[in-house]
């Protein structure tokens, strides 16, 4: 257990400290760096946008879910539907779509990939996947209303999403 408490040490004692070997030409010999400055960068507040998401309100949309019945049977995108995934059905939206869900009621919120149509029901916007409904908290309740928001990439170059 020392020995083990030891290489640990040492470990975190060489990520502290870092350096790097520079490389020399004509045969030199090479010199190690240390890397022991910062320097730290003030930005004022508001003037940059750090996330790499941005956010467009959809407003607020009456939400059921849906699940045993259709689980393992295929959804309007091709894929087989689980109900343990973080899905939903909307009737116009793009497959793909990234939607962050929030309950009003509770503050609970989900994020939700768009790979279904639905619902049928007039009055109605969203299908959830059984796991989206418990973890927002309308499991019991079968129909809420939810705010919707679309999660859209920033300015980043070649964004890569992966979502169930």
């Amino acid at each position: 257990m020392k020995s083990l408490t030891l290489v640990f040490l040492f470990l975190f004692m060489v990520g502290l400290v870092g350096f790097t070997v520079i490389n020399s030409r004509d045969n030199e010999e090479k010199l190690p760096v240390l890397v022991n400055e910062f320097v730290p960068v003030t930005v004022k507040e508001n003037t940059v946008n750090t996330s790499a998401v941005e956010y467009v309100n959809y407003g607020v949309m009456k939400a059921s879910w849906y699940g045993p019945r259709f689980h393992g049977k295929k959804t309007a995108n091709g894929e087989i539907y689980d109900q343990t995934a973080f899905t939903a059905a909307h009737k116009s939206l793009s497959f793909g779509t990234l939607l962050k869900l929030t309950n009003p009621w509770n503050g609970k919120s989900v994020v939700v990939r768009i790979n279904d149509r639905g619902p049928y029901i007039p009055g109605r916007q969203l299908d959830l996947s059984k796991a989206a409904a418990t973890e927002l908290g309308i499991i019991y309740n079968g129909v809420s209303r939810i705010n919707v928001e679309e999660i859209t990439p920033g300015n980043i170059n070649n964004p890569v999403v992966l979502v169930n």
